[in-house]
């Protein structure tokens, strides 16, 4: 995965590594990408060099640096690399007596989270602008030149890939580093002149009072390196990365230090990487190294060996590649190679800054990428034999899926694909009751921090996206999606709470400004969910919706019904309440539906049986009848069938009528009765009875009479 930010390498640069120094620039860009380090960019300059963009893979933190690239370079050119080399000992003491030790102080109260801290002291430098040959450096991969101090620094970062930090020494009260947490709201000013109250969970390099800088991300102001500076504490150091990732993220401070030691910065180079540092500082401004190095910590584990079958490796790569050949391309890039009598097995020690080389099958990508990728046959034919036994229950919720897009996209429905994320009050709408909302920690979700408990708020926000479009289709908008919703309830055996995820199917129409096509809406909605549920279950299955005080925030002040199927409750339908259309800001109320996908899934395949068809005419009874408004149709049609009617084969509902012929309050709903008997034609005056008799039990349960 790229690591997201540009690694600028100047190709001159890279030449002070590799022996003969004369890499030009597009035989590094053929190189880098042939290794797979892709170049994002270029940038060429008057005087020969050019400037690269690398793309480095987060595992790779070892590339992150001038030498790292040019080990890679020199691998495939076959270029020696030129390794630094530090001789600090020879230029420290000068006879003073001094020791670091005797001058300052390290206490690392965290060893689980700084594996090892370093600190050398240099007296008598000259604080001042930096040679010309680093300033050039440091300003082609885009570092500002501060003072020749702080500039080794970061040519050392940029050269080896190890971050340090100068102090100025006069500056540490009682002249001693302690390692430690910050306490809650600690103060500290970093060097961009930014003041922040730290936390408990933040790391800090601290003098004998306060926190001095910010671990493995930013120095503190007060004590950076200036003008004025005369003693110099130079710091070398590795830090858990998850900590210093926390810290730079939660305080928005990116830089180049904290983005190499996110990822990996190893222990065992510290003294190295120190020494090149104390060496330059010497070099550009003067002063004498103190003798010695405080050291506190350990240096890592020893070296991973693993094993590599050539064998294993030509089977994978499809080529036979001579084991003289691997063994040169390991030894390349740092591995030490020992070949078995008989070369079976290469047994590698994995050079300590590839900690992302564990396993025989990353030596062999080793190999294939330094031996060349464009050097592989591609075979014009690739046959993979597979042997994949799913659970049956995939394959029947990709049929359900499928025949709920073709009977929606049949009733005129646009499936759509959002995001799963929601704003705080959005979410918070479409809460069930015992759930939570889910919020994630990420600074590109900040306007939706919120999983979504429900897909509607996500068809709200499309509903009116179309409406700021004009977009009005015959019929008006109507829209339907699959996708995961996502809550949180209380659980004892959870560590006290659980995660609810569920696949639900939300759908949603244009409700329509008047009652009446408010009333064919939900008609509508109730009859595209209940031909989904028959396709999906079988004709014989039907629809049931019955009313339930919800506490859904989105509901209230709606008309909400309960969908149950054979008893089982499948999901909700409704018209959502003014508040919801004022959230959004739409200009009419809309029907919506979520239907449990588990539910769905739970009737299929359909079993419906095979019957033939009636061989005598039915008859049919139509009944008007007035009502009070509150009267339910499943009430009307429950008082029907509990009668148990002879040959009465079904109730159906046919319409409804309101105004002031059947007064205030009441409605006009019309009914339809069918009758049939298998063994002959009926006559009308047969069912005249069954007629009244249902006639007679509406208007004892439920006060109705026939409308004259």
């Amino acid at each position: 995965r790229y690591s997201g930010r540009p690694m600028l390498t100047s190709v001159k640069w890279l030449n002070r590594y590799l022996d003969p120094g004369d890499l030009t620039p597009d035989e590094a860009v053929r190189v880098l990408e042939a290794t797979s380090f892709p170049i994002e960019s270029r940038d060429d300059l008057p005087d020969g060099d050019a400037v690269l963009d690398v793309e480095v893979t987060s595992t790779r933190g070892d590339c992150l640096c001038h030498l790292g690239l040019a080990r890679e370079a020199g691998s495939v050119t076959g270029r020696a690399l030129k390794v630094p080399r530090a001789p600090v000992s020879a230029r420290a003491g000068a006879g003073s007596g001094e020791s670091a030790a005797s001058i300052t102080s390290v206490e690392n109260r965290v060893p689980d989270v700084c594996p090892r801290f370093t600190a050398r002291v240099i007296r008598g430098v000259t604080v001042g602008p930096s040679p010309a040959w680093m300033i050039e450096a440091l300003e082609r991969v885009g570092q500002r030149s501060i003072n020749n101090v702080v500039d080794v620094s970061n040519f050392v970062l940029h050269e080896l890939g190890h971050p340090s930090h100068t102090f100025d020494l006069a500056t540490l009260r009682e002249r001693r580093l302690i390692v430690r947490y910050a306490t809650e709201g600690e103060p500290l000013t970093v060097l961009d002149g930014k003041k922040h109250a730290l936390r408990a969970t933040d790391l800090v390099v601290a003098d004998a009072e306060r926190a001095v800088s910010l671990a493995g991300v930013i120095g503190g102001l007060e004590t950076g390196v200036s003008a004025g500076t005369t003693d110099v504490l130079l710091e070398a150091a590795t830090w858990d990365p998850l900590v210093v990732r926390a810290t730079a993220r939660r305080l928005g401070i990116t830089t180049e230090a904290g983005y190499r030691f996110e990822r990996f910065v190893d222990a065992r180079d510290l003294e190295w990487a120190s020494a090149r540092a104390a060496a330059l500082i010497v070099e550009v401004a003067g002063g004498e190294l103190v003798e010695g190095m405080i050291d506190e910590g350990r240096e890592g584990e020893p070296r991973t060996i693993v094993e590599l079958r050539p064998a294993r490796c030509e089977r994978l790569l499809g080529k036979a590649i001579p084991v003289e050949e691997m063994e040169r391309l390991l030894t390349s890039i740092g591995f030490d190679v020992e070949i078995e009598v008989g070369g079976a097995v290469i047994r590698c020690a994995v050079p300590h800054f590839r900690p992302d080389v564990t396993r025989e099958v990353d030596l062999i990508e080793e190999v294939a990428r330094l031996h060349g990728m464009d050097r592989f046959e591609v075979a014009p034919r690739l046959e993979v034999p597979l042997e994949i036994d799913h659970p049956g229950e995939w394959e029947a919720r990709e049929r359900v899926d499928r025949i709920v897009g073709e009977v929606l996209t049949g009733a005129g429905f646009y499936e759509t694909v959002t995001f799963s994320f929601a704003t705080a009050r959005e979410a918070s709408m479409f809460l069930e009751p015992g759930h939570r909302v889910i919020r994630v920690d990420e600074d590109r979700r900040r306007e939706t921090p919120c999983l979504r408990p429900s897909i509607v708020p996500s068809l709200l926000t499309c509903r009116r996206a179309n409406q700021d479009a004009g977009v009005a289709p015959p019929g008006g908008v109507r829209l339907y999606e699959i996708a995961s919703t996502f809550a949180e309830e209380d659980d004892a055996d959870a560590h006290g709470r659980k995660t609810v995820e569920r696949r639900a199917l939300a759908l949603l129409m244009d409700a329509g400004a008047k009652r009446d096509a408010q009333q064919q809406g939900l008609r509508t909605m109730r009859g595209a969910v209940e031909a989904l549920v028959q396709r999906i279950g079988g004709r014989s299955r039907s629809v049931t919706l019955r009313e339930f005080d919800s506490t859904m925030p989105a509901h209230d002040g709606g008309v909400i019904a309960e969908a149950l199927v054979g008893g089982a409750r499948l999901g909700w339908i409704g018209i959502l309440g003014a508040g919801v259309a004022g959230a959004w800001d739409l200009d009419q109320p809309v029907v919506v539906a979520e239907l449990e996908m588990a539910g769905l899934l739970a009737m299929f395949p359909a079993m419906d049986r095979v019957e033939m068809p009636p061989a005598f005419p039915a008859i049919e009874r139509d009944l008007s009848l007035v009502l009070d408004e509150d009267a339910a149709w499943d009430r009307v049609a429950g008082v029907v069938t509990d009668l148990d009617l002879a040959m009465l084969e079904g109730v159906a509902f046919v319409g409804v009528f309101r105004g002031a012929q059947v007064g205030a309050g009441k409605k006009s709903l019309t009914l339809r009765l069918r009758f049939r008997s298998p063994e002959r034609t009926l006559r009308h005056e047969e069912v005249d009875a069954q007629v009244e008799a249902a006639v007679g039990a509406l208007g004892r349960e439920l006060g109705a009479s026939l409308r004259a």
